[in-house]
This record gives structure tokens, sequence and C-alpha cells, in this order.
């Protein structure tokens, strides 16, 4: 049976940006959720990058020309958010309470994936005896309850509270050692299972040395799962930075603003009717997971096979003109009527891929 596709224009250059890849590839409800959190996230990280200018005031200031905020003022012109108990302004500490949460989130993330993907690789493809040790110890550090390992880890390496960056690095070291088992298992298993393919051992009959192997071939493979990990760790990194804080162990409050500190000094404001000492650094914490976690549902949608599978027929049934399948024959398509189908990918009646 020959196929023939109609000629459609190539993909233009922003279509290859991975961000504009995965909306182009959304539909419905998913596309909303995709879009949504984005643009939540964009918010985000603007607030953090221009802090300095969308702010008001200082995090840690408390007085400006004209005297003393005042301690636990309402919401008014001068102060939209009102004051905290300790006289600070609730909006600037908002704002820039995103620096310290992105912070952590790059530090802690970064460092678990360097160091989780590098023992993953080495653990699931030469094996031995150092895998055993490995899948041990990260089968312990892994079922130990992570915001318990958190505390202790941020009491040893900064003695419960400090500085901007000793703090952030102890949170994030803390983060770290959580994160890194699930690096860990995830590329491991991967790895074991991508170094019994075909295409592994042909490569090893040929003579390539391991280390092409690995980086080529595993690494590429193995890692196509930790855009959605990286999401979701991202979010759980700020809850376990809000809980640090809210338990005592988090930034001082003349150092950086946090937002878990800020919800524990308002504990007592909530019982006395103070409403929006604890509103505020608490809808930060909400929208800011809520954003990560739509982003990350969404990719996780995308990556199924079988979800993405039925998209794409579903698209290609609306955009096909004519269709002709006998044997020996072709199939014509109108334009744009097989887009959704990625080079090297084919799918049965069903939805479900196929491959070859």
């Amino acid at each position: 049976m020959a196929v023939a596709v109609s000629s459609r224009p190539g993909h233009r250059w922003r279509d290859r940006i991975p961000v504009v890849h995965q909306v182009r590839q959304s539909v419905g409800l998913q596309r909303g959720m995709l879009v949504a959190g984005l643009l939540m996230l964009l918010v985000f990280v603007l607030c953090a990058i221009f802090a300095p200018l969308l702010a008001p005031y200082g995090f840690a200031q408390r007085a400006d020309a004209s005297g003393g905020f005042g301690t636990q003022q309402p919401p008014s012109a001068a102060h939209p958010f009102g004051t905290t108990v300790g006289g600070y302004d609730v909006l600037s500490r908002v704002i820039w309470g995103t620096q310290t949460a992105i912070l952590v989130i790059i530090v802690a993330v970064v460092l678990a994936i360097f160091i989780g993907v590098a023992l993953g690789l080495y653990s699931g493809y030469f094996g031995g005896w150092l895998d055993r040790i490995l899948v041990v110890v990260f089968d312990a550090i892994y079922a130990f309850p992570s915001l318990l390992l958190a505390i202790v880890l941020s009491i040893v390496i900064s003695g419960g509270q400090s500085n901007l960056w000793g703090g952030v690095l102890a949170a994030a070291g803390s983060i770290t050692v959580v994160f890194i088992p699930q690096y860990f298992r995830v590329i491991r298993a991967e790895t074991v299972r991508i170094k019994a393919e075909a295409y592994v051992e042909s490569a090893k009959v040929l003579g390539a040395p391991n280390r092409r192997i690995v980086f080529r071939h595993v690494f590429r493979n193995a890692t196509r799962t930790l855009p959605l990990i990286i999401t979701l760790n991202s979010s759980e990194a700020i809850l376990t930075l809000a809980a640090l804080g809210f338990l005592g162990f988090g930034i001082e409050p003349t150092a950086a603003a946090e937002w878990g500190y800020d919800l524990n000094k308002a504990q007592s404001d909530v019982t006395s009717g103070i409403w929006w000492t604890a509103l505020f650094p608490g809808l930060a914490i909400v929208f800011t997971v809520l954003a990560i976690t739509l982003v990350g549902e969404s990719l996780n949608d995308l990556a199924d096979p079988r979800l993405r599978g039925r998209r794409r027929v579903a698209q290609a049934a609306g955009e096909v003109a004519e269709t002709s399948v006998v044997p020996g024959g072709t199939l014509d398509a109108g334009p744009g009527g097989l887009a959704g189908l990625e080079d090297g990918e084919t799918f049965d009646e069903h939805g479900i891929e196929v491959k070859r």
C-alpha cells in the first residue's frame, strides 16, 4: 500500500520552541489548563525578576518618610494588603517572597537532577555491587518522611535560621536530599530498560565505548520524563520551603521575605479577626503551586501515547479531505491532514501508537 501525502509548509521556527510546541499539541480543556498554568507561572517569574520595581517597599522596611507603618493595619491605599504584626508591608513581602521561592526551586531542582541523573545512569547501566548499595540507600531515604528529613538537615546546615543565602542553601540542600531518590529511581529504571534494547546491543557489538553509548543512546531516552518530574518537584519544593518557615526553621525576616515565616507569625492574628496577614501569603503559595501543577498535569497528558494518539487521530479525521485505502492504493490527505502526526509515528484505528 502506497501512502501519498500532499505537501504542506514546513514548521516555522517558533513552532520548535518547547512551550509553543506543547501548546499546539494540546486541545480543549487540556490546552486551557496548560495556558492558564503558563500564564500564572509567567506572573510568578516576572514578580521575582522585577520585585525591586513592583514592591512598594523593601521586604524588611517598617517605615517611610511619613513615619512607621504601624502593626496589623488593615488594607488601605498606602498598604493594599495591610501590615503584619511586625509592622512589615504584606504586599511587599508577598512580592519579594517570589524571589526566595524561585531561588530555592532552581538550586534544589538543579542539584537533585545533576546528582540523581548521574547516579541513576551509572547504577542502571553498569550495575554491580555499587548499584545494590545505591538502591538500598536511596530506598531508605525515599521511605523516610520528607518533611522530617528536611527539618533535620536544615538544622544541621544552618542551625535553624540564617541569612538569605544561608537559608536558601539550607532549605535547598535539605530539599535536594529528598528529591535525589526520585530522580535516581526513575532514571535507573529507564536505563535498565533501555540498555536491553536492540540498538544499544548493536552499538556494543560495533565496539562503541560505554561513554558514547550512555550519553548518545541511553541518556537522551532515559531523561524524557524529566520535565514532568521537575514540575512536580518544583511545587513540592515550594511547599517544603513554606513548611520549614512555618515551623520556625526558615529565613530571618530581615534577611529575606519568605511566605511560610509570614504564615507562622500570622497564626495568632486569625483568631483576632486580622485575616489579611495570613490570607495573601497563603494565596501566593496556593496559586504558585496550582500553576506548576496545571503545567505538570498537562505535560503528563501530552506525554501519554494513548491520549496523544486518540487526540491526533481525532484531529486528522476532521482534516482529511479524501481517503482511499485499498490494497496497492493510496491515501490522499488534504492540507494539514496528517499534521497532527510527528515523524515516525503511526496509530491504529483505536488511536494507539504503533512502534515499528
